[in-house]
């Protein structure tokens, strides 16, 4: 789930910020691994 969410991000169909709390973490590191941490930021 982790990575369908990651990817909905680099889509620009879903924010970080509106991801569930418990999967925040796995879709972090998704996103870092990627290279794109600056998108698994809040309220920015």
């Amino acid at each position: 789930m982790g990575e369908f969410l990651a990817y909905r991000i680099l889509e620009g169909k879903l924010t970080f910020e509106r991801c569930p709390k418990r999967l925040k973490p796995r879709v972090k590191e998704i996103l870092t691994e990627l290279g794109y941490e600056h998108l698994a930021v809040v309220g920015e």
